[in-house]
């Protein structure tokens, strides 16, 4: 029996984006950070993680959610700062 064209297709075009990717991905590995990454993004996570292992007690993630609020005026205050020495 011949084989199927889609299956064809299927395996080619898994063959085309794994070597697309291998193109990129030194590239991608080693660019820079944006200036839009939020360096709170682990407590975020954390803290969502919490609200699906507990989802009717939020004073469960009480913990997490302060950790999180407090990296983030923490990295807002840091950022106010670096503007404003910028701008001067």
């Amino acid at each position: 029996m011949a084989s199927h064209p889609e299956q064809q297709s299927s395996s080619s075009s898994a063959d085309v984006s794994s070597s697309s990717w291998g193109k990129v991905e030194r590239k991608f590995t080693n660019k820079s950070a944006s200036e839009y990454y939020d360096p709170c993004q682990d407590f975020a996570d954390r803290s969502l993680r919490c609200m699906k292992r507990n989802p009717d007690d939020r004073d469960m993630c009480h913990d997490y959610f302060q950790a999180y609020r407090d990296c983030k005026k923490q990295w807002l205050t840091q950022k106010k700062l670096g503007s404003s020495s910028t701008a001067k």
